[in-house]
């Protein structure tokens, strides 16, 4: 079986992204993958949904637990394009997902930031996801930021 790697699967996080840009919101996506397949796929939906929580890690999480039938995702990664926000750190941790991949890093909005220390390195006492969750960061970081700064500039 072909194993693909991080970057193909934050590619489909792209694409989810570059939907929501298409709708006119923020260009954030993400993609729940199990066993080498995508299970589920998100995109912000704030603006169509009037719901500030529609986030596009927690439409992908959603679906993947209605996908699977249960409330735990101890094999699955999600790749999404930006860092979590606070409220999405707090669903990935209930959420006991083995694996996070993002892209671009958040600095206004961001919820790691609540965790680092003076270095920039979460601190382990602090670790806002399950205790055997992975986080791998910067994955196509540039594309997504680049997606996130042309639509704000759009925007002005």
């Amino acid at each position: 079986m072909l194993l693909l790697d991080d970057e193909y699967f934050m590619q489909q996080a792209l694409q989810e992204a570059q939907n929501a840009f298409d709708e006119e919101e923020v260009p954030i996506g993400a993609v729940v993958v199990i066993n080498n397949k995508v299970v589920a796929r998100g995109h912000n939906q704030t603006e169509r949904l009037n719901d500030p929580t529609a986030h596009a890690e927690m439409i992908a999480l959603t679906s993947a637990f209605n996908h699977i039938g249960a409330k735990y995702l101890p094999d699955a990664t999600l790749y999404v394009t930006v860092e979590p926000c606070l409220m999405c750190c707090g669903a990935l941790y209930w959420s006991k997902i083995n694996r996070i991949v993002y892209g671009a890093t958040d600095e206004k909005n961001g919820g790691l930031r609540f965790f680092i220390d003076g270095d920039g390195l979460i601190k382990p006492e602090l670790w806002p996801f399950h205790p055997k969750t992975q986080l791998v960061k910067g994955v196509l970081g540039e594309e997504a930021a680049l997606l996130m700064k042309t639509f704000f500039k759009s925007r002005r």
